[in-house]
């Protein structure tokens, strides 16, 4: 079924008209067919939703830059079909949406089941500069790379069908909806939040995943009260490709087990499937964790809004090496950057942020403190300037800034677009 406008997500209906709904979402450069394998087994209990990402598997290239829009597009295509309650079963990103969707809609999640997923996906930095890749040399290095990221070697090996067909899914996404998806899984973090999750949850992980692996599972589990943790033997990233029956005996379990009765009008499953194999998942429970104090009223401080504009536009890298490095006699000025710089004129509404690096290399240009380009050439391929237009700003500051200046910008420029854009052997 295709979605209609850019408030809603493409989606696929499969089973009973009768029988309680199980959302299944996808990962990062995957379309809902990586859930295939799960399918037959799943719809002899559920009616089984799966969706596509924006500009993933044909989908509609309407770009998210947060997960929890992504999550809203989700409810809006649900409450489109009338669907109140249901579980949730969410690989990598599709995880943190299941995720976003316990923390604000807890009445609609029956169970939830987080797949090879994370409270925070790597560093931000990791996934801007990926985003800035894609955006030089499209998708291809990804394709290219995405073997090695979802599959053990073994797996790639023996199976090169199957690798084909998952190189030819990222191949097919729209690299602008991709670029999105990376802008939303870098500002994602729910770490102080885990305690909040009161549905009942099934952390699962191929326990040879390198991108998301048991240590980011593990905590998952120690933060969410009423989780447990499932290592799937022989699996990496996409364990529900890689080891499909393990997988499907995991979720067939978790929600026939596990689905809270949120809305005491719809009835809830009431069956224990039998196993096609003895995978159980092991259990890891702690308590909550703390939750932040809630701000006091009045004027809302800058500092933190700037942190957060500072670390999105200079990289984690940078400004924790900035913080590093002051002192009892610096450390004031890097406050007052922070709070003022970046909270207060970075942080205001009337420019976005690629006329921002176009409008701070030219002055950086002019001023001739070229000190600081590097780090905003770096800036601006993170905000969307691609080294062709920012050749065509350091042109401009050529005739307006002279020749000498512009030329010693270009050299520096020249050299972090090489670092930044060339992919990863």
């Amino acid at each position: 079924m295709s979605q209609t406008d850019n408030k809603t997500l493409k989606y696929q209906v499969d089973g009973p008209e009768d029988a309680p709904v199980l959302v299944l979402g996808p990962s990062l450069g995957t379309t809902w067919h990586m859930w295939d394998r799960q399918i037959s087994e799943l719809t002899q209990y559920w009616r089984v939703l799966r969706y596509d990402l924006p500009g993933h598997g044909g989908a509609p290239a309407h770009p998210v830059t947060a997960v929890g829009e992504l999550a809203d597009r989700l409810m809006a295509t649900l409450d489109g079909l009338g669907v109140q309650r249901f579980g949730y079963a969410g690989c990598s990103i599709g995880g943190a949406i299941g995720a976003d969707l316990a923390l604000r809609h807890p009445r609609r999640v029956a169970s939830l089941a987080l797949v090879a997923s994370s409270a925070r996906f790597g560093s931000a930095d990791e996934f801007r500069q990926r985003g800035v890749i894609v955006r030089t040399n499209g998708l291809e290095p990804m394709a290219r790379t995405a073997p090695e990221r979802w599959f053990t070697p073994g797996f790639a090996a023996a199976q090169p069908a199957i690798v084909e067909w998952a190189v030819q899914m990222v191949r097919t996404t729209d690299p602008g909806c991709y670029i999105a998806a990376c802008e939303a899984l870098a500002a994602f973090d729910i770490r102080s939040e885990l305690g909040r999750i009161g549905v009942p949850t099934l952390v699962l992980v191929g326990a040879e995943d390198q991108v998301t692996g048991p240590g980011d599972a593990r905590t998952l589990v120690a933060g969410i009260p009423d989780a447990r943790l499932a290592l799937v033997p022989g699996a990496s990233h996409l364990a529900p490709v890689e080891q499909p029956g393990a997988v499907t005996d995991l979720l067939l379990t978790h929600f026939s087990t596990a689905w809270q009765d949120t809305l005491a009008a719809i009835p809830a499953p009431s069956f224990a499937p039998r196993l096609s194999a003895p995978v159980l998942p092991v259990a890891e429970l702690t308590a909550a964790a703390a939750q932040p104090e809630a701000e006091t009223g009045g004027r809302t401080d800058p500092y933190g809004r700037g942190m957060k504009i500072r670390r999105e536009v200079l990289g984690d890298a940078h400004v924790d090496g900035a913080l590093a490095a002051a002192d009892d006699f610096t450390g004031d000025f890097q406050e007052f950057v922070t709070r003022y710089a970046w909270g207060e004129v970075w942080g205001r509404e009337g420019l976005d942020r690629r006329t921002r690096s176009s409008v701070t290399l030219t002055a950086l240009v002019a001023s001739g403190h070229l000190e600081g380009l590097a780090a905003h050439v770096s800036a601006a391929l993170r905000n969307g300037l691609t080294p062709a237009e920012i050749r065509e700003v350091l042109l401009q500051t050529a005739v307006y800034c002279g020749i000498p200046a512009a030329g010693a910008a270009f050299r520096i420029a020249q050299s972090v677009i090489q670092a930044e854009t060339t992919p990863p052997a």
